[in-house]
């Protein structure tokens, strides 16, 4: 087998449940089956419980210039810009993401405009994948529109790069739980499912290869996807029809 080399990779995890700590989060328990496998490949791995920071809404990279007291997003984004790879994960609520998934997804957004020592924007050469868990439908659907704004944004997907996890359609027990109405669970919820478990572990090696990959190439090259070398009048190889 080829063993890979990921000790030069960082990630950020970022949880999106709306429990404030010290509460349990069935998605921490979900996305610790990825965050294990990357610290045993040596990769350096940070968390974020969003829930629990100020992290105010709006779409600037600082919202205490536009009316707001306190807004911890700027320390925040610091952490996750260290980072190779970003990993979303959200519980499904009505069969949307949750609203702090939303709120991270806006403030992400706000950064995208800014650009690097390329020209290009901010987000070129780091991956994004998102872990989804609950116990009602959706786990596709929020999968989808997560992957879709980090790619929107300059994140790089690669194949396979959600999980996720929702038992029985349905109110019931959650990822992780040992006991439901009274009844033991063992192993606890979800833990002995194959499903979830291979798509997970395909997930985070997926991201660590693509995030490698990147890295140890200096990411993308900058021909053709340069905001400032567009600004400055370069049109590469494209033509304008209307010229033809």
């Amino acid at each position: 087998m080829d063993k890979k080399n990921f000790n030069n990779l960082k990630a950020v995890f970022v949880n999106c449940t709306l429990k404030k700590s010290p509460a349990t989060s069935h998605m921490q328990k979900l996305m610790d089956l990825s965050k294990s496998i990357m610290e045993k490949e040596g990769a350096q791995v940070d968390e974020i419980r969003l829930v629990d920071h100020e992290v105010a809404t709006g779409v600037y990279p600082d919202m205490t210039e536009h009316n707001w007291e306190k807004d911890e997003w700027p320390a925040l984004f610091k952490r996750i810009f260290a980072a190779d790879i970003i990993l979303v994960g959200t519980p499904i609520w009505l069969g949307e993401k949750s609203s702090v998934a939303q709120k991270l997804i806006e403030r992400l957004y706000a950064m995208s405009g800014q650009t690097n020592e390329k020209g290009q924007y901010l987000f070129y050469g780091k991956v994004g994948g998102c872990v989804i868990t609950g116990n009602e439908d959706g786990v596709k659907h929020c999968a989808m529109g997560i992957l879709y704004a980090l790619q929107h944004v300059g994140y790089s997907i690669p194949p396979q790069a959600d999980a996720g996890w929702i038992g029985a359609v349905g109110p019931g027990p959650s990822y992780g739980d040992k006991e439901w109405q009274g009844k033991k669970i063992d192993p606890p919820l979800g833990y002995d499912s194959d499903f979830t478990n291979r798509n997970t572990t395909f997930m985070t090696y997926n991201l660590m290869h693509l995030a490698k990959m990147l890295k140890d190439n200096g990411g993308y090259p900058n021909l053709g996807n340069s905001r400032k070398e567009w600004d400055d009048g370069s049109r590469w190889e494209f033509e304008n029809p209307e010229y033809r």
